[in-house]
Protein backbone atom coordinates (compact mmCIF):
# COMPACT_ATOMS: atom_id res chain seq x y z
CA UNK A 1 0.00 0.00 0.00
CA UNK A 2 3.08 1.88 0.48
CA UNK A 3 3.69 1.91 -3.49
CA UNK A 4 3.25 5.10 -4.97
CA UNK A 5 0.06 5.29 -7.17
CA UNK A 6 1.28 6.30 -10.32
CA UNK A 7 4.25 4.22 -10.46
CA UNK A 8 3.02 1.92 -13.23
CA UNK A 9 2.88 4.73 -14.99
CA UNK A 10 6.34 6.00 -15.32
CA UNK A 11 8.65 5.28 -18.27
CA UNK A 12 10.55 2.10 -17.73
CA UNK A 13 14.11 2.19 -17.67
CA UNK A 14 17.06 -0.92 -18.09
CA UNK A 15 20.39 0.12 -17.25
CA UNK A 16 19.34 3.62 -17.20
CA UNK A 17 18.42 3.93 -20.49
CA UNK A 18 14.52 3.80 -21.51
CA UNK A 19 13.22 0.60 -23.42
CA UNK A 20 10.07 2.00 -24.18
CA UNK A 21 10.69 1.91 -27.84
CA UNK A 22 11.12 -2.62 -26.98
CA UNK A 23 7.76 -2.58 -25.70
CA UNK A 24 6.40 -0.90 -28.70
CA UNK A 25 7.54 -3.38 -30.90
CA UNK A 26 6.65 -6.35 -28.92
CA UNK A 27 2.88 -6.53 -29.80
CA UNK A 28 4.40 -6.50 -33.66
CA UNK A 29 5.27 -10.73 -32.35
CA UNK A 30 1.33 -11.26 -31.44
CA UNK A 31 0.85 -11.20 -35.18
CA UNK A 32 2.89 -13.05 -37.25
CA UNK A 33 3.08 -13.34 -41.03
CA UNK A 34 1.02 -16.68 -42.50
CA UNK A 35 3.72 -18.64 -44.02
CA UNK A 36 1.83 -21.62 -44.30
CA UNK A 37 -0.77 -23.07 -47.22
CA UNK A 38 -3.09 -23.52 -44.88
CA UNK A 39 -3.31 -21.33 -41.66
CA UNK A 40 -3.72 -22.16 -37.95
CA UNK A 41 -6.89 -20.96 -36.10
CA UNK A 42 -5.62 -18.43 -34.24
CA UNK A 43 -4.04 -16.63 -37.53
CA UNK A 44 -7.56 -17.64 -39.88
CA UNK A 45 -9.18 -15.89 -36.83
CA UNK A 46 -7.29 -12.48 -36.80
CA UNK A 47 -7.63 -12.51 -40.41
CA UNK A 48 -11.05 -13.26 -40.71
CA UNK A 49 -11.35 -10.15 -37.86
CA UNK A 50 -9.31 -7.88 -39.72
CA UNK A 51 -11.52 -8.23 -42.99
CA UNK A 52 -14.69 -7.98 -40.99
CA UNK A 53 -13.29 -4.46 -39.06
CA UNK A 54 -11.70 -3.06 -42.30
CA UNK A 55 -15.04 -4.20 -44.44
CA UNK A 56 -17.37 -2.52 -41.66
CA UNK A 57 -14.97 0.59 -41.51
CA UNK A 58 -13.96 1.65 -45.30
CA UNK A 59 -17.31 0.89 -46.85
CA UNK A 60 -17.90 4.59 -46.70
CA UNK A 61 -14.88 5.56 -48.42
CA UNK A 62 -13.88 6.14 -51.92
CA UNK A 63 -11.49 4.96 -53.65
CA UNK A 64 -8.43 7.84 -52.45
CA UNK A 65 -9.75 6.78 -48.78
CA UNK A 66 -9.23 3.35 -48.93
CA UNK A 67 -6.08 3.45 -49.90
CA UNK A 68 -5.48 3.94 -45.96
CA UNK A 69 -7.07 1.07 -45.60
CA UNK A 70 -3.29 -0.58 -44.51
CA UNK A 71 -2.14 2.34 -42.20
CA UNK A 72 -6.36 2.25 -40.19
CA UNK A 73 -5.62 -1.52 -39.81
CA UNK A 74 -2.29 -1.13 -38.45
CA UNK A 75 -3.28 1.34 -36.04
CA UNK A 76 -5.91 -0.68 -34.49
CA UNK A 77 -3.71 -4.05 -34.23
CA UNK A 78 -1.31 -1.88 -32.51
CA UNK A 79 -3.67 0.21 -30.10
CA UNK A 80 -5.40 -2.91 -29.07
CA UNK A 81 -2.33 -5.54 -28.41
CA UNK A 82 -0.61 -2.77 -26.51
CA UNK A 83 -3.89 -1.79 -24.29
CA UNK A 84 -4.10 -5.61 -23.95
CA UNK A 85 -0.53 -6.51 -22.91
CA UNK A 86 -0.91 -3.49 -20.34
CA UNK A 87 -3.39 -5.48 -18.74
CA UNK A 88 -0.02 -8.11 -17.78
CA UNK A 89 1.00 -7.53 -14.25
CA UNK A 90 4.14 -5.21 -13.81
CA UNK A 91 3.44 -4.39 -16.92
CA UNK A 92 3.92 -0.79 -19.01
CA UNK A 93 1.23 0.44 -21.28
CA UNK A 94 2.79 3.28 -23.82
CA UNK A 95 -1.05 4.54 -24.21
CA UNK A 96 -1.34 5.69 -20.91
CA UNK A 97 1.09 8.60 -21.95
CA UNK A 98 -0.59 12.09 -23.73
CA UNK A 99 2.91 12.57 -25.21
CA UNK A 100 2.91 8.74 -27.32
CA UNK A 101 -0.82 9.33 -27.99
CA UNK A 102 -0.41 13.00 -29.27
CA UNK A 103 2.84 11.47 -31.51
CA UNK A 104 -0.06 9.39 -33.38
CA UNK A 105 -2.95 11.57 -33.73
CA UNK A 106 -0.81 14.77 -34.84
CA UNK A 107 0.22 13.06 -37.87
CA UNK A 108 -3.06 11.18 -38.70
CA UNK A 109 -4.90 14.12 -37.98
CA UNK A 110 -2.68 16.63 -40.36
CA UNK A 111 -2.16 14.22 -43.03
CA UNK A 112 -6.32 13.63 -43.23
CA UNK A 113 -6.71 17.67 -43.52
CA UNK A 114 -3.84 17.73 -45.89
CA UNK A 115 -5.50 15.57 -48.12
CA UNK A 116 -8.27 17.52 -47.60
CA UNK A 117 -6.87 20.72 -48.89
CA UNK A 118 -5.16 19.06 -51.82
CA UNK A 119 -8.29 17.44 -53.45
CA UNK A 120 -11.40 19.42 -51.92
CA UNK A 121 -9.78 22.95 -51.35
CA UNK A 122 -13.00 24.72 -51.56
CA UNK A 123 -15.08 22.04 -49.54
CA UNK A 124 -12.43 22.09 -46.69
CA UNK A 125 -12.17 26.02 -47.01
CA UNK A 126 -16.28 25.97 -46.60
CA UNK A 127 -16.16 24.34 -42.95
CA UNK A 128 -14.95 26.80 -41.91
CA UNK A 129 -17.66 29.40 -42.80
CA UNK A 130 -21.25 27.66 -42.79
CA UNK A 131 -23.22 29.04 -45.14
CA UNK A 132 -25.91 32.06 -44.74
CA UNK A 133 -23.64 32.88 -41.79
CA UNK A 134 -24.89 36.61 -40.82
CA UNK A 135 -22.02 38.55 -41.64
CA UNK A 136 -21.34 40.41 -37.85
CA UNK A 137 -20.85 36.71 -37.04
CA UNK A 138 -18.12 35.78 -39.75
CA UNK A 139 -14.87 36.40 -37.61
CA UNK A 140 -16.13 34.80 -34.21
CA UNK A 141 -17.47 31.47 -36.68
CA UNK A 142 -13.59 31.93 -38.53
CA UNK A 143 -12.03 31.58 -34.99
CA UNK A 144 -14.07 29.13 -33.51
CA UNK A 145 -14.12 26.30 -36.48
CA UNK A 146 -10.59 27.13 -36.93
CA UNK A 147 -10.47 25.93 -33.04
CA UNK A 148 -12.55 23.38 -33.37
CA UNK A 149 -10.12 21.46 -35.79
CA UNK A 150 -7.13 22.43 -34.06
CA UNK A 151 -8.37 20.59 -30.83
CA UNK A 152 -9.91 17.27 -32.74
CA UNK A 153 -5.88 15.67 -32.29
CA UNK A 154 -6.05 16.88 -28.73
CA UNK A 155 -9.44 15.15 -27.78
CA UNK A 156 -8.44 11.92 -29.97
CA UNK A 157 -5.38 11.61 -27.26
CA UNK A 158 -6.81 12.53 -24.34
CA UNK A 159 -9.36 10.52 -24.73
CA UNK A 160 -7.47 7.44 -25.57
CA UNK A 161 -5.02 8.61 -22.50
CA UNK A 162 -7.80 9.25 -20.18
CA UNK A 163 -10.20 5.77 -20.43
CA UNK A 164 -6.90 3.64 -20.53
CA UNK A 165 -5.48 5.56 -17.41
CA UNK A 166 -8.53 5.73 -15.38
CA UNK A 167 -9.21 1.75 -15.69
CA UNK A 168 -5.49 1.38 -14.86
CA UNK A 169 -6.01 3.51 -11.31
CA UNK A 170 -9.33 1.82 -10.64
CA UNK A 171 -7.41 -1.52 -11.27
CA UNK A 172 -4.88 -0.21 -8.46
CA UNK A 173 -7.10 0.47 -6.00
CA UNK A 174 -9.40 -2.29 -5.99
CA UNK A 175 -6.26 -4.96 -5.77
CA UNK A 176 -4.72 -2.70 -2.99
CA UNK A 177 -7.95 -2.17 -1.02
CA UNK A 178 -8.71 -5.76 -1.54
CA UNK A 179 -5.07 -6.91 0.30
CA UNK A 180 -5.47 -4.79 3.19
CA UNK A 181 -9.21 -6.10 3.78
CA UNK A 182 -7.96 -9.63 3.76
CA UNK A 183 -6.67 -9.56 7.34
CA UNK A 184 -9.77 -7.24 8.53
CA UNK A 185 -12.73 -9.18 6.68
CA UNK A 186 -12.39 -11.69 4.91
CA UNK A 187 -16.05 -11.76 3.45
CA UNK A 188 -15.18 -8.07 2.17
CA UNK A 189 -12.26 -8.88 0.59
CA UNK A 190 -14.20 -11.69 -1.29
CA UNK A 191 -16.72 -8.80 -2.53
CA UNK A 192 -13.99 -6.56 -3.36
CA UNK A 193 -12.17 -9.39 -5.14
CA UNK A 194 -15.08 -10.21 -7.19
CA UNK A 195 -15.24 -6.84 -8.28
CA UNK A 196 -11.39 -6.75 -9.15
CA UNK A 197 -12.18 -9.80 -11.68
CA UNK A 198 -15.12 -8.28 -13.08
CA UNK A 199 -13.57 -4.70 -13.57
CA UNK A 200 -10.67 -6.19 -15.41
CA UNK A 201 -13.22 -7.79 -17.80
CA UNK A 202 -14.72 -4.93 -18.17
CA UNK A 203 -10.59 -3.49 -19.15
CA UNK A 204 -10.32 -5.91 -21.67
CA UNK A 205 -13.30 -4.64 -23.51
CA UNK A 206 -12.19 -0.96 -22.73
CA UNK A 207 -8.82 -1.69 -24.51
CA UNK A 208 -10.47 -2.81 -27.49
CA UNK A 209 -13.19 -0.46 -27.56
CA UNK A 210 -10.42 2.80 -27.58
CA UNK A 211 -8.66 1.07 -30.60
CA UNK A 212 -11.76 0.71 -32.44
CA UNK A 213 -12.76 4.59 -30.95
CA UNK A 214 -9.50 6.03 -32.14
CA UNK A 215 -9.06 4.53 -35.37
CA UNK A 216 -13.04 4.92 -36.45
CA UNK A 217 -12.24 9.12 -35.45
CA UNK A 218 -9.61 9.05 -37.40
CA UNK A 219 -11.78 6.73 -40.56
CA UNK A 220 -14.03 9.61 -39.99
CA UNK A 221 -11.61 12.53 -40.65
CA UNK A 222 -10.52 11.36 -43.48
CA UNK A 223 -13.72 10.69 -44.92
CA UNK A 224 -14.90 14.08 -43.99
CA UNK A 225 -11.57 14.92 -46.31
CA UNK A 226 -11.90 12.97 -48.93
Amino acid sequence: MNENLFTSFTTPTMMGLPIVILIIMFPSIMFPSPNRLINNRLISMQQWLLRLTSKQMMSTHNSKGQTWALMLMSLILFIGSTNLLGLLPHSFTPTTQLSMNLGMAIPLWAGTVFVGFRHKTKASLAHFLPQGTPVFLIPMLVIIETISLFIQPIALAVRLTANITAGHLLMHLIGGATLALMNISPTTALITFIILILLTILEFAVALIQAYVFTLLVSLYLHDNT
